[in-house]
């Protein structure tokens, strides 16, 4: 995969009601995964690793979520990156494949409290399907967030 650095990017910054190792397995476990965001997921967390997570399974192979993304490095409990896809919505760039990356960062504040920063890379601005994608994530990226908060309050 190429990656292109560009100025476009998401990102956002919250502290977690939870433990380090806690919020860690929340992300890279299918287990923890499952736990607060959806019920079908196929994590590795290995370099390389699937980071896959299906939002809908009554939908052709190829548009059921994350498919063919994967992990890209990670430090334990500190940070973990992986490759992102684009949302059927926008087929233009979904037959490109995992064309982003996302990468989290993990920062302990407490016993009981762990700060979550979420960067989205790699979102180019040369074409109208980029503006869709960038609006589409902006707007999903929140959603993911709140789901965290929820599940950890």
């Amino acid at each position: 995969m190429q990656h292109q650095q560009t100025d476009r990017k998401i990102e956002i910054e919250e502290t977690i009601p939870t433990s380090i190792d806690s919020l860690w397995n929340a992300w890279t476990t299918n287990d923890g995964l499952q736990s607060w965001l959806i019920d079908n997921t196929d994590v590795e967390l290995k370099i390389g690793g699937k980071f896959e997570i299906y939002f809908a399974m009554d939908v052709p192979d190829g548009s059921r979520g994350s498919e063919k993304c994967t992990i890209l490095s990670y430090a334990p409990e500190s940070m973990l990156s992986f490759s992102w896809n684009a949302p059927p919505t926008i087929p233009s760039l979904r037959k490109l494949g995992p064309c982003t990356w996302v990468v989290l960062n993990i920062e302990r504040v407490d016993d009981s409290h762990t700060k979550l920063k979420l960067t989205h890379y790699g979102i180019k601005s040369d074409a109208n399907d980029w503006d869709a994608y960038l609006a589409y994530f902006q707007s999903a990226w929140p959603q993911v967030f709140l789901a965290l908060q929820k599940h950890f309050s």
